[in-house]
């Protein structure tokens, strides 16, 4: 959700900047620019859309060694020039990106800017004004700098250039990501490392409410209090190869295809040469030591969340709540004495999660994060990390992080198990290869999905997915991810619960989908169908090897009961892919969403 990028050196800024953006469109924006200053001041590009739109604003013949971009998702104010970023204060002096959300933009406007004539309708040009009034009180653009994060509520990534000061970069962060990177006779900024991967793949992190003054030949980390920080670089290990769609039409599609791929890793990485698993011994023992697991996650990674919980509960004998982020926030429940949180992201920068984190931590309590990112916020600050290795997942509807992210709770629950001496009669790793395996089968099938999608959903307005068991967390996801990139209205719904009310919106030709994986609910879910088809739906039943039956849409190879989310959602999220693309829809950037939700 919105992207920073900052260079200053001896180069030409302007292709290190559109570069760094055009890696960040993942991410999720409706407009961008960039500001870049040389002898002449500042020259400010921007436009309404894309950054290939971008590229054709910008002026080629203007060369800068120094300059800022941003893309930007709409939050206040509608998607426009006006509103984009860079945003300039009112004498041009001062220009700034940012990402976030400012908690108390118009009680800054009133106090501090009563006299200022807006541009935008943004709570971003509120912070650049207020360094202006705040310079024009202290003549010190740090000061003015220091003391305008020192008024900010909320969440922040800025970056700010003084049309007077060829030699700073003035940046500052809270609750909001953002690294330095380290370069030689030149410097970086970014919102994702992935912006300037191909520069540099050093990086010094920025802790919340610290300002860093980045110059071309060195970096100074301070505290507000202008106390220096001094924090060792680190190498950002991403592949930039693995940023790049290759041979495939969209991210999402590679994505999927890079499933088995990352299970094989997973078990490469979590088992030792002698075929134990290899965790954490800290981590090991925080889980003996909880009495009750609270997961803490938001969109699909809470229903990765669902699926763990009977992974904990069934194998490691631990009570499991699974909460949504953002309502544990502000509606917590009563905890257990010896409470472990889980917190499971992709980007490991969610900003609900982070909030959870916060207040968890200020109670005491230890917490475990699990992430696709292990750099990221939410893996430094909690006490312990697992990692998915899963790779840099571009596309917003994530699909391999999400496996990644089951198998890694499953060995977790697993090793718990072990430690705890409880007897289990699998396997994980062997199994975990078998659903490798399984992916590879599946994901060789795509024209046996896009057919069920020529047939099924290629007009629907709507549609349902049903299932029992573990199967009904699959349907959420599914359901999830048809919704996000089709914009067909699904929903994912507990077979049972059809006749409490939902079967009411079963009409002739309605699509319902149903997930058959469970051999103690195989008999009910069908039954399930029945009800549904004897209103006129349109129903596709796919099963697992062992409990199909003639009339089933798709066949899914057999894997272990336990493990059987990691197989079922394939044919969902390619269900899902071919959807979006029949109806000729941007199947790695949906409307309205964004990659990693920064701000609250």
């Amino acid at each position: 959700m919105c992207g920073i990028v900052g260079y200053i050196g001896q180069n030409d800024t302007k292709d290190v900047l559109l570069n760094g953006l055009e890696k960040l469109e993942y991410r999720g924006y409706d407009s961008a620019g960039i500001a870049v200053l040389n002898d002449e001041g500042i020259n400010l590009f921007k436009v309404k859309g894309r950054i290939a739109a971008l590229r054709e604003r910008v002026d080629n013949s203007v060369h800068a060694t120094m300059g800022i971009g941003h893309t930007r998702w709409a939050t206040h104010g509608v998607p426009s020039e006006d509103n984009a970023h860079p945003h300039r204060s009112t004498s041009g002096r001062f220009t700034l990106v940012h990402n976030g959300v400012i908690e108390n933009y118009q009680e800054i406007k009133k106090e501090y800017l009563q006299d200022v004539n807006f541009v935008s309708e943004t709570d971003t040009e509120v912070i650049v004004q207020l360094v202006e009034k705040l310079f024009a009180e202290t003549g010190s653009t740090i000061e003015a700098f220091r003391k305008a994060m020192e008024l900010l509520k909320g969440s922040y990534a800025i970056g700010l250039i003084d049309n007077e000061d060829e030699d700073t970069l003035y940046v500052s962060k809270n609750k909001s990501p953002l690294l330095v990177g380290l370069g030689d006779g030149f410097n970086v900024v970014a919102s994702d490392a992935m912006a300037t991967l191909k520069v540099t793949n050093q990086y010094v992190e920025i802790h919340d409410k610290e300002i860093v003054l980045v110059k071309r030949n060195g970096v100074e980390l301070q505290k507000l209090d202008g106390t220096v920080v001094e924090r060792s670089p680190y190498t950002a290990h991403i592949d930039a190869s693995d940023i790049e769609k290759g041979t495939y039409p969209h991210f999402m599609l590679k994505e999927i295809d890079e499933q088995p791929f990352v299970m094989r890793r997973i078990i490469k990485e979590y088992q030792t040469e002698d075929n134990k698993l290899k965790l954490d011994a800290d981590v090991r023992q925080a889980m003996k030591a909880c009495d009750r697991i609270y997961i803490i996650a938001a969109g699909t990674s809470y229903h990765a969340g669902l699926v763990g919980k009977e992974f904990i509960e069934k194998l490691a004998n631990i009570p499991v709540e699974v909460h949504i982020a953002s309502e544990f926030s502000y509606n917590m429940p009563l905890l257990s004495e010896k409470p472990l949180f889980i917190f499971i992201s992709q980007s490991g920068e969610t900003a609900d999660s982070r909030a959870v984190l916060v207040r968890i931590k200020e109670l005491g309590h230890s917490a475990l994060t699990i992430t696709n990112v292990p750099g990221s916020t939410l893996s430094r600050e909690a006490d312990y990390t697992l990692n998915l290795y899963a790779g840099p997942e571009i596309a917003v509807a994530s699909t391999k992080a999400y496996t990644a992210q089951i198998a890694v709770l499953a060995i977790l629950a697993v090793d718990t198990a072990q430690a705890k001496e409880l007897e289990l009669d699998f396997d994980p790793m062997q199994e975990l290869a078998i659903v490798a395996n399984a992916m590879e089968v599946l994901t060789d099938q795509k024209e046996a999905i896009e057919e069920l999608v020529r047939e099924n959903l290629g007009t629907t307005r709507n549609a349902f997915f049903i299932g029992r068991s573990t199967d009904y967390h699959v349907c959420q996801e599914g359901s999830l991810k048809l919704k996000e990139i089709s914009y067909i209205q699904a929903e994912g719904f507990a077979g049972g619960e059809l006749k409490h009310g939902t079967i009411a919106l079963i009409e002739e030709g309605t699509p319902v989908i149903a997930i058959a994986t469970q051999e103690n609910v195989n008999l009910s879910i069908r039954g399930n169908v029945q009800e549904v088809a004897a209103r006129g739906a349109n129903t596709m039943v796919f099963s697992m090897k062992g409990l199909e039956q003639d009339t089933d849409a798709f066949v899914i190879p057999h894997v272990h009961e336990l493990l059987t989310p990691l197989a079922s959602v394939v044919p969902m999220q390619l269900l899902a892919y071919y959807a979006a693309l029949h109806r000729d829809c941007d199947v790695d950037k949906p409307r309205n969403l964004a990659k990693s939700v920064t701000v609250e």
